[in-house]
């Protein structure tokens, strides 16, 4: 079965990039055309915050509101809490709330989280999280 993604919106922002290979760039166009990128509240705000303006916001959400929607649920929530405690105890409790929530929501919903953030692989290394998530392109490549 093929990957089932949650889109972060540190991914999101550097897909046209020219930096990203022309063969990632089909890849993740046809999971977008498969509907298997999601996205999620977060990602949402995310994304909206980054608009130019009324149309611009608009065109983005009609176009990001076509794309499979995983919820955040009560689950989700408690799940962003339990990870940031886990963070605490690990001493790196200092990471956005919006990477907990995605996270969350990706464990949650059995989803990989297609990223361009170290967080989500501290996340993985310093909490208890059973997280799927993968780089976009190498760390490098959008340096």
């Amino acid at each position: 079965m093929s990957e089932q993604y949650l889109i972060d919106n540190s991914a999101w922002a550097r897909l046209w990039s020219s930096a990203l290979p022309e063969a990632r760039r089909a890849d993740i166009a046809d999971a977008i055309t498969d509907r298997r990128m999601h996205v999620c509240l977060p990602f949402l705000l995310e994304a909206g915050y980054s608009a130019r303006g009324v149309a611009d916001y608009g065109d983005l959400m009609r176009t990001l509101r076509s794309l499979p929607y995983a919820p955040l649920g009560e689950d989700a929530e408690e799940r962003a809490l339990e990870l940031q405690a886990d963070l605490v105890a690990s001493g790196h409790h200092r990471l956005p709330p919006v990477d907990l929530l995605i996270a969350a929501i990706a464990e949650r919903n059995g989803l990989t989280v297609l990223h361009c953030d170290k967080d989500f692989d501290l996340i993985r290394e310093r909490t208890s999280a059973t997280l799927s998530a993968e780089w976009l392109a190498p760390p490098t490549t959008f340096s």
